[in-house]
Order: C-alpha cells, then structure tokens, then sequence
C-alpha cells in the first residue's frame, strides 16, 4: 500500500482505502479500480491523496452485480454527467440563497432531464442512482437524486410533459430550505434531539419562503412546504391528510423517503430495493398517495424480477414471482432448485440484490 498525489493517480490504480470527505463521508470505496471519471469525483471533493494498493497486492475476484455496474462505461458516464450536473446545482443553490443571485430553473432542468434521458430503463436509472451512493447525503446529492425519481415516478403514473417538468423541478428544490440549517446539525451522526428535530423540520417553511418570490407554479413551493406531509395526518409542518396535501407533494414524499433509505447512514449501510419496500409496507402505505405508492413499489420490485439476491440467511437465490400483497417477500428459487415463499418464510427476507 502506498500514497500517492491526487495529480499521480492513474487509470487502474486500486484503492487500499476508502476515500472520505473531512466530514466522514465516502467519496470512492476501498477496492474500486481508478477510472477518468473518479478521478475527476476526487478532484471535484478537493481530495488530495489517495492510498493505492500496490501491484502485488492486487487479487482477482468474481465481481457482485454492483461490481459490474460500477465498473461498466455506462455508469462511469453517468457518473461524471452525474458530478457535473451536482456541481451547477451547488452553485445555483448557494448562489441564490447566499448572495441572492437569479436562480435560473430553466436551465436546471434542462440539465437534470438530459440526465434522466441518459438511462434507457428504468431498472438502469435506479442501478445509477443505487450505486452512486455513498454516506454523502448532501442537499445537493439528495435533491438531484429525488428529482429523478420524482421523473420516473411520473412515467410511471402516465403524467403528461409539462406534469413531468414541474414534479422533476419539485423533486429538485423540495430541500432548499436546508441550506438556512446550519451544516453540522444536518451532518450530525446518530439521533437528533427534540429541539434538534424542531430546528430541522423548519426547512420545509424556509423552502417554501425561499421559492415564494420566483416565478414558478404554485405546486413546486407547496411541494417544499409539504413533502413532508403524510397522507395519515401524521406528518410536519401542519399535520395535513390526504386531500389538503399538495398532489406533487404527494410524490415528492415518496421519492425524498426512497432516496434516504438507499443513502448510506453513518450507523448503517444503504438500503436495498427490497428492504426499502419492506419499510413502506410496515411504516404502513396509508401515509402515502395510494396511487403513487402502490405504482412506484410495484414497478420498482418489478424491476428485479428474475435478478439474483441474497437471503438474510446468507443463502442466494433468484426472484421468480412477485407476492402482489406482499412485494418485499416474493418467491425465491434457491442454487439447489427448491423454491421459497418470503411471504410464509419467517424473519427470512432479501438482504441484498446481487
């Protein structure tokens, strides 16, 4: 193992540690071959050096699905346009909420849909999106994250375009209102306290005050006031229920949650798509728009039909039929060719997609 220079690194170098930003969060983790474009992500978090495994020490191994991915052009790629994209964000955020700067919307867009418009499929879209994530749960990362999401979610429910544009700008500035909390409390590690908690969940009315002079549809500022929101009444900042809750809101919530749960914690990796549906079915699917909800968790388990996972009993298998009631828990085919329902199974579940 060595350091090396940030300006020696090369393409094909391994890295013998993770990478972290000073705050703690993973930039590029241990074992990832060095390609253009993470060089260019290094560069981008103004990361200095990097540990370098040395020749010898390099093992061939097979690689996981995620290996794949992370090592294929497409997502190298996506992940440079991905940096790019996240950088004009930053700068339009802090420009405007900072210096008061025009917050050209338009332009944001443009460039958070020709993103989109890069993956193919919805399956490559949330391969992306997964294996770009890391502990870095910045406003940025996030809210470009959940505007994709919010896109896809409107493919998915049959919005028309000009729909498909404001929930994408919603999903995209629903978080604005962070950038008034001050940075380490929303870095924070671990549980916040109740005033902690009351200090944070003002970003949804200092978003809402944020948009309230610019010339954008009424829906995209209730969005950042609301997202919050559940359908239940259970929900901040007012305690709406379903009808007074605004319908882009409304999808905003579900992707904003989908997006954390696949984000790595400090306390905990991320999510994979199936305990993250498991997590709506139990938090209970009454808290969000039915319609929504039920169309994005099926879609989204639909996805890895037939893909290869990993049981929390650390046996694989393949995914050969979806429960309709129970999508977190479907039948599972074993190595050995016998078949498991999740649903009937017990505490066994999906730890992992392959």
């Amino acid at each position: 193992m060595k350091e090396l220079a940030l300006y020696n690194l090369k393409e094909g170098m391994v890295l013998a540690k993770d990478i972290t930003t000073p705050s703690g969060q993973v930039v590029l983790e241990k074992g990832k071959e060095l390609t253009k474009q993470s060089i260019l992500r290094l560069s981008f978090y103004n990361i200095k050096s990097a540990c370098i495994v040395d020749g010898e020490e390099k093992q061939a191994a097979p690689k996981s699905y995620s290996q794949k991915i992370k090592t294929s052009q497409k997502f190298q790629s996506f992940q440079v346009d991905h940096t790019i994209v996240l950088s004009q964000i930053r700068v339009s955020f802090e420009g405007y909420v900072n210096e008061g700067k025009p917050l050209d919307t338009s332009a944001l867009l443009s460039k958070v849909v020709e993103l989109f418009q890069s993956c193919k499929t919805s399956l490559e879209l949330f391969n992306m999106l997964h294996n770009m994530h890391s502990s870095d749960d910045s406003v940025y990362v996030h809210s470009l994250n959940v505007s994709l999401i919010c896109r896809q979610i409107g493919k998915w429910i049959k919005a028309d375009d000009a729909t498909l544009d404001m929930l994408t700008l919603a999903g995209l500035l629903h978080d604005i209102g962070k950038l008034k909390i001050p940075t380490e409390l929303l870095n924070k590690p671990g549980k916040y306290t109740d005033e902690e908690f009351a200090q944070v969940r003002l970003h949804t009315q200092y978003g809402y005050e944020l948009l309230k002079p610019l010339p954008l549809d009424a829906h995209i500022k209730l969005a950042a006031l609301s997202h919050h929101e559940r359908c239940d009444g259970t929900g901040y900042p007012s305690g709406l229920t379903t009808n007074d809750i605004d319908p882009y809101a409304r999808v905003v919530a579900i992707a904003d949650v989908y997006d954390a749960m696949t984000t790595a914690r400090s306390y905990r990796a991320p999510l994979c798509a199936f305990q993250v549906i498991a997590n709506f079915e139990r938090d209970g699917l009454q808290k969000y728009d039915t319609k929504c909800v039920l169309a994005f968790l099926n879609r989204i388990a639909g996805t890895y039909q037939n893909h290869r996972i990993l049981l929390s009993d650390g046996r694989s298998a393949n995914i050969v039929m979806l429960n309709d009631k129970q999508l977190s828990r479907p039948i599972v085919q074993l190595d050995d060719g016998s078949c498991i329902d999740l649903s009937t199974a017990g505490d066994l579940h999906i730890q992992a997609v392959l």
